[in-house]
């Protein structure tokens, strides 16, 4: 039966994380599910979701720099050990906020955020650890492993927070708290002890130190650009954030059809990521970078302009697709080319970037909609990012001439680290 199992996955405490991190996924889905219905029957009004968004993201900017700084510091095991328990305790409150009629939204934006603070705290640790778990030639599969996990979660953990929460509301926080222990469970069982290199220095870090992964990204083009061109293709092609206009007022497909639509991207990466998990790829990484954010641009254009739900589908499921390879190469090079001692702090710098990218651009896509219409600003942003494809070439060459992943090793350290 071991046999069987891809090859990172035979590695004991690989396994260990990967069941941490799907456990901790799943219950964020969850979580999620559950505090938006929360949240919006309070008052219904729109603008408290946005603002639970808000307030999960504005602890990030702040704390991502000094997160990672101590992912580079201390044992990262303990870090995401930290967050993990933060995530648990949210979890606890707001059942003791549900058992008493949760009838007022601040308390839900006080925990939405903690839950930023404990993901700007564990993103860091929990990025880095992966690299340091497996040996570098099972490190792509092993990254698409962990997004098997995160999109797994994200196809099946909303729905089972919706039928727990319809059998008793404070259920579905109870299993979540739950999940967030056995993901601590399992990452307190790793052998793995910390290395000297997460020990960087003596005494309290300068400013030099802690932006020493902004450094590191801006100088090593091939990182930057692979880094910048996911951002532009989220921020510019992601269309997620209208599919609710879609379902309802040009598709017509109602409520049932708008969560089929928010489904079929989850299918497709999950398909990818499986995919990438057995063969991990054999291509030369940065071009198929670059046209897999190309593709990803075709498929929103031909999703902007479907009028018929299957072809809408399909449109969603290869964007899905496409954009899992993208993030693939994109966090398997952040991983290779990052010296051990870096990793903590280029991760924070990644996540900065990943989370802007989503957050902006669900707020970029409902401007434009609203100045220009939802169909146009889905096939405009799908031609920008087209458009953002082609033009890498020239602006990082760097990233053209990237080979196979397997190819890559860590960039020299210069003085970034103090």
């Amino acid at each position: 039966m071991r046999r069987r199992l891809p090859p990172a996955l035979r590695e004991r405490d690989f396994a260990l994380l990967w069941s941490a991190v799907l456990a901790m996924r799943f219950a964020e889905q969850m979580l999620a599910v559950a505090v938006g219905w929360q949240v919006y029957s309070i008052h219904r009004n729109p603008l408290d979701l946005g603002l639970i968004g808000l307030a999960e993201f504005l602890p990030l900017p702040l704390l991502a720099l000094p997160a990672g700084q101590l992912a580079d510091r201390l044992p990262r095991k303990l870090i995401a050990a930290f967050a993990l328990l933060l995530n648990a305790g949210v979890a606890s409150a707001l059942v003791v906020v549900t058992l008493h009629g949760a009838r007022s939204v601040w308390p839900f934006f006080a925990l939405a955020a903690s839950t930023g603070v404990a993901s700007a705290i564990g993103w860091p640790a929990f990025g880095a650890l992966t690299p340091e778990l497996v040996p570098t030639e099972l490190l792509p599969g092993a990254m698409a492993l962990r997004s098997i996990a995160g999109q797994a979660a994200v196809v099946v953990g909303p729905a089972a927070g919706g039928f727990l929460f319809a059998a008793r509301p404070e259920l579905v926080y109870v299993v979540a708290a739950c999940l967030f222990g056995v993901a601590l469970v399992a990452l307190l069982a790793l052998r793995r002890r910390a290395s000297v290199s997460e020990v960087v220095g003596e005494g309290p870090p300068g400013f030099e130190s802690l932006i020493a992964g902004v450094r590191f990204v801006l100088r090593t083009r091939m990182l930057l650009g692979a880094i910048a061109l996911d951002l532009f293709a989220v921020l510019f092609g992601g269309a997620t954030a209208l599919l609710p206009v879609f379902a309802r007022s040009i598709l017509h497909v109602g409520p049932v059809g708008l969560g089929v639509l928010r489904t079929a991207p989850a299918a497709g990466a999950l398909v990818a990521a499986v995919i990438l998990a057995r063969r991990p790829l054999r291509f030369p990484a940065g071009p198929t970078l670059i046209a897999v954010v190309g593709a990803f641009g075709v498929s929103m254009i031909v999703f902007g302009v479907s009028r018929w739900l299957p072809v809408s589908l399909a449109a969603l499921a290869v964007g899905g697709f496409v954009d899992m390879i993208s993030v693939n190469i994109r966090s398997t090079t952040v991983a290779l080319i990052t010296p051990n001692e870096l990793r903590g702090r280029v991760n924070a710098v990644e996540m900065v970037f990943v989370s802007a990218s989503n957050e902006l651009g669900a707020f970029e896509s409902g401007v434009i909609a609203a100045l220009i219409g939802t169909v146009t600003a889905v096939v405009a942003g799908g031609a920008a990012t087209v458009a953002v494809a082609l033009s890498w070439t020239r602006l990082f060459p760097a990233l053209s001439r990237m080979g196979r992943l397997e190819d890559l090793r860590p960039e020299p350290v210069s003085a970034e680290v103090t």
